[in-house]
């Protein structure tokens, strides 16, 4: 179900349609192109979570809206051979080479307001990154091999066992470190 970032881009489309909001509004309010909506509602361009934290914002909805399941206001627990769906995001980037699996843990669990995921990062030698920034704090656990944060004028190198907690809010981005892949753990949590 690797394609399941097709059901992000209609989501928020059909969100956006029964707030009766047009693409134009959504612009204003997030800031985003309208090109850069209108690809990610129809899944030219696979967002990375800043930009979907944006439209999430100017939808007034959480960010999980966009990937729930389902509805479980009780814990919910997510099994390892569950854990295979997963969505791609691409790192602002129009080159598909330079991307991550996103592996949700909490898809079922309503009204969340922190988003835990394991994130494949595929290895890439391109290294003209673009930075976003968002509202929030983010965990970060190296659980395999090395990664590289940009963090406004700093660059940290993770290595497996490491972790960093951040404030979302300075422009940052999360990579692999040269030619290298990584799994890490992540929990994003946006105040809402």
């Amino acid at each position: 179900m690797s394609n399941s970032h097709s059901v992000v881009g209609s989501k928020i489309k059909s969100l956006r349609e029964s707030k009766l909001l047009s693409i134009e509004e959504i612009s204003e309010r997030s800031g985003l192109s309208k090109e850069q909506i209108e690809s990610i509602e129809n899944d030219e361009h696979l967002p990375s979570l800043g930009p979907l934290i944006k439209i999430a914002r100017a939808l007034g909805v959480r960010l999980g809206t966009f990937l729930d399941d389902n509805d479980e206001l009780g814990p919910v627990v997510c099994r390892a051979e569950e854990r295979d769906s997963s969505i791609s995001f691409s790192n602002g980037a129009t080159d598909a080479r330079k991307h991550m699996e996103y592996h949700s843990l909490a898809k079922q669990k309503a009204g969340r307001h922190m988003e835990p995921f394991i994130i494949d990062i595929q290895p890439s030698e391109d290294r003209n990154f673009k930075l976003s920034a968002h509202e929030g704090e983010e965990f970060i656990y190296v659980m395999q091999g090395q990664l590289e944060i940009d963090y406004g004028k700093q660059t940290f190198i993770l290595n497996e066992g490491d972790s960093i907690f951040y404030d979302s809010i300075v422009e940052h981005h999360v990579h692999g470190a040269v030619g290298k892949a990584a799994k890490i753990l992540a929990v994003v949590y946006i105040p809402f």
